[in-house]
């Protein structure tokens, strides 16, 4: 591989991204963000389509089958000295018939609240897919703000030591550094852009991730405020079992049920009738007939018990899965509060520790640096810490927005 390669791939990244970020941006808020994805979010237009179909389906269920119509011939001779002459046969006749199949009224009931099942739970996947597209549109849209903060963050220390780094060949040739100091300010030029390249692709993915959930979002430029979403956990934790994953397997419940109870409706019996109408030649006289059919389900044992211990079973291990999904809930709820907790105490100390501390440890630096008292090298390092300090904070906090978004909307009411 040419040595040159890397630098030309790393050019080719600068200038794509230069060309994404010249194109104009669109200014949208966080509620703008969640609105349009309700909207333009492939997924959920899918659900919808899911409902649609549910619903139109459940308009046959119940219904009886199709009639029949039939028509045969009847005893027409092909031997014998009246062969190929129904005429001369008063048995030969041309029969037109009508059947109904008619399953019994609980198969019916069944089929019908089974339908009723599919809906139910058709919308609970339809509520379950708009949760989820609403918290990956929601972190996308916070991921971008704060990448864009982050970079913002390092331009203003960029800004800031740009005089300093400058100082450094007089300082140099006034003799009052010693020949290496000359390096650092190239060091710390090289950190801050590889800093810089990894906040520009941080930028990058969230724009893209934004244009996954929001239609346009990959052009979009934040606006307004980040959430400020109060989290309540006693609130969540009350909550729990109306959340649309619970829904889901609750629907699940119900429609295993229905389908044993359509398997229970197989052992009573389905009747149905036939009525024909049978043509002879005018000098024997037509004939009508009708017929009723009832079926036996007369082997139980073999044939329905077995499907309604099956079914059963099935509802049994949906009821199962309702409770497990309700486990995994409860502790993702209190993992995800408690690292809640954690992310707004480390928010805290950041911005009332860590960032005050860099910034005064930067502004003394900078002043024994004009006295004297401190080489070029320690103010570099204090501006470089002061750097890390601050997108360090704007991490936490960006943590902490993420979080609040995060356990609202997936743990919380469909208001919030």
């Amino acid at each position: 591989m040419s040595p040159h390669a890397p630098m030309a791939r790393g050019v080719a990244l600068l200038a794509a991204l230069s060309i994404a970020r010249a194109a104009p941006a669109a200014p949208l808020t966080y509620d703008a963000a969640l609105r349009l994805a309700d909207r333009t979010a492939p997924g959920l237009e899918a659900t919808a389509l899911k409902v649609k179909a549910a619903s139109t389906a459940a308009v046959a269920a119940g219904r009886l089958p199709d009639p029949k119509v039939s028509l045969e011939i009847n005893n027409f001779p092909i031997s014998g000295p009246l062969a190929g002459r129904p005429d001369l046969d008063n048995f030969s006749m041309l029969t037109l018939g009508i059947s109904q199949d008619v399953p019994n009224a609980a198969k019916r009931r069944a089929r019908g609240v089974r339908a009723r099942a599919d809906i139910t739970q058709a919308q609970a996947a339809q509520i379950l897919e708009r949760r989820r597209v609403r918290v990956a549109a929601g972190l996308a849209w916070i991921d971008l703000y704060y990448a864009e903060r982050r970079l913002a963050a390092l331009g203003g220390i960029e800004r800031a030591l740009a005089p300093l780094r400058s100082s450094a060949p007089a300082e140099l040739a006034s003799g009052a550094e010693r020949p290496a100091v000359a390096l650092e300010p190239e060091q710390l030029a090289a950190a801050l852009a590889d800093r810089r390249a990894g906040l520009v692709a941080s930028v990058a993915k969230a724009r893209a991730q934004l244009g996954r959930w929001v239609e346009g979002g990959e052009a979009a430029e934040p606006a307004g405020d980040p959430p400020n979403l109060g989290v309540d956990p006693a609130g969540l934790r009350a909550g729990l079992d109306d959340l649309p994953d619970l829904k889901v397997k609750a629907a699940a419940i119900g429609q295993a049920q229905a389908d044993a109870d359509v398997a229970r409706a197989e052992k009573r019996p389905d009747w149905g009738y036939e009525v024909g109408y049978s043509h002879r030649d005018p000098r024997f006289g037509d004939y009508l007939s009708a017929k009723v059919t009832v079926s036996l389900p007369i082997f139980g044992a073999r044939r329905q018990d077995p499907v309604i211990a099956a079914k059963l079973a099935e509802a049994d291990c949906a009821a199962v899965e309702r409770v497990q999904t309700r486990r995994d809930l409860a502790a993702a709820l209190e993992s995800e509060l408690a690292d809640h907790a954690e992310h707004d105490d480390r928010l805290k100390r950041a911005r009332g520790v860590f960032t005050p501390l860099a910034e005064r440890r930067a502004k003394l630096e900078t002043a024994s640096y004009a006295a004297g008292n401190a080489s070029l090298s320690d103010v570099l390092r204090a501006f470089l810490a002061l750097a890390e300090a601050r997108i360090d904070a704007i991490d936490r906090e960006a943590d902490v927005a993420r979080d609040g978004a995060l356990i609202t909307m997936t743990y919380g009411s469909d208001s919030q």
